[in-house]
């Protein structure tokens, strides 16, 4: 895959932080995805999963981590290769992504929509100024 750990975490960062400190050891990592701890160093090796490394090397898998290793699970279950997996799961970033893009530009759309509200009852009200009410006006007829 082409993220990297860092940036999965950065783009996540909406999320609780305390499921994104990575804790877990491989072997209670493995334990609590339902698989075997060689079967993580397979995903990490494909990039299917990126834990983060102690001093030591050790891996530490978060929360967030667990969840991800579930889903391949979920996936690989129905069927899925691991390569069909990697581009599945691909697929679901980037649709997260443009999803919250999508949030974004419809916030953009209410933020200029509101502005054009303003911008237009502004106008309006200097219309109302400029006016004078006609039985306030002197007006002034020639008799022929």
């Amino acid at each position: 895959m082409a993220s990297t750990a860092g940036s999965d975490r950065r783009r996540r960062s909406g999320r609780d932080e305390r499921s994104e400190r990575a804790v877990y050891v491989i072997s209670v990592a493995a334990d609590l995805a339902g698989v075997h701890p060689q079967t993580l160093r397979i995903y990490e090796r494909r990039g299917l999963i990126r834990p983060e490394r102690t001093a030591g090397g050790s891996r530490r898998y978060s929360d967030a981590d667990i969840a991800r290793l579930q889903r391949i699970q979920e996936l690989t279950a129905e069927g899925l290769s691991l390569t069909g997996v990697e581009r599945f799961i691909e697929l679901e970033e980037r649709l997260a992504e443009a999803q919250g893009e999508v949030l974004r530009l419809r916030s953009r759309i209410e933020e200029l929509e509101a502005e054009h509200r303003r911008a237009l009852a502004d106008v309006h009200r200097q219309y109302r100024r400029d006016l004078v009410p006609v039985s306030k006006a002197l007006v002034l007829r020639r008799r022929r």
